[in-house]
C-alpha cells in the first residue's frame, strides 16, 4: 500500500493533536483526516456533504464518547455497510468499561485500546499500533478503494 489513509475519530483536540504528533515519526506514508463528532465520521466515511468526495480510509481510530453520534453507533453503521466493513476499525477511548469493551467487539471492532492518561504509555502504545497495523498486518483491498 503506497499511502496509509487514516480518519481518526476524535472530540478531543488534545488527543487528536498527540495521535497526530505520534502518527509524524512512522516510516509508512500517511495521511490523515480528522472528525470531531460522530455525525462528521458517517458523513465522511459515506461521502455526504462537504465530504463527498472524501476517501476511504484504509483504517480508523474511533473515540467512543463523541457529540452528536456516539462511537458506538458509528461503530454500527460501518460495519453493517458492505464497503466499509472491511475497513479495521480500533477504538480508542478512555472507556475500560467491560460492557463496552463487549459492545465493541460484539459489533466487529477490530481492536479496543484504552487510552493512557501519560504521553510516554500514550506514544508507547501508538508506537505498537504502527508496528502491527502498518507494517505487519496485510490491509484488504478488495472492494474498499
Amino acid at each position: 500500500m503506497d499511502l496509509m489513509e487514516v480518519l481518526i475519530v476524535e472530540d478531543n483536540p488534545a488527543d487528536a493533536r498527540l495521535i497526530k504528533e505520534a502518527f509524524d515519526g512512522f516510516a509508512v506514508k500517511h495521511e490523515i483526516n480528522v472528525v470531531e463528532n460522530g455525525l462528521e465520521a458517517t458523513n465522511y466515511l459515506f461521502k455526504k456533504g462537504k465530504y463527498k468526495d472524501s476517501k476511504t480510509p484504509s483504517l480508523i481510530l474511533l473515540d467512543l464518547n463523541l457529540p452528536l453520534k456516539d462511537g458506538r453507533a458509528v461503530l454500527k453503521e460501518t460495519k453493517n455497510d458492505e464497503k466499509l466493513r472491511l475497513v479495521p476499525v480500533i477504538i480508542l477511548t478512555t472507556s475500560k468499561n467491560e460492557d463496552d469493551v463487549c459492545e465493541a467487539y460484539k459489533n466487529y471492532a477490530n481492536a479496543y485500546l484504552p487510552k493512557p492518561t501519560d504521553f510516554e504509555e500514550f506514544e508507547r502504545v501508538i508506537n505498537i499500533f504502527e508496528e502491527f497495523w502498518f507494517k505487519m498486518a496485510l490491509l484488504p483491498k478488495c472492494g474498499i478503494y
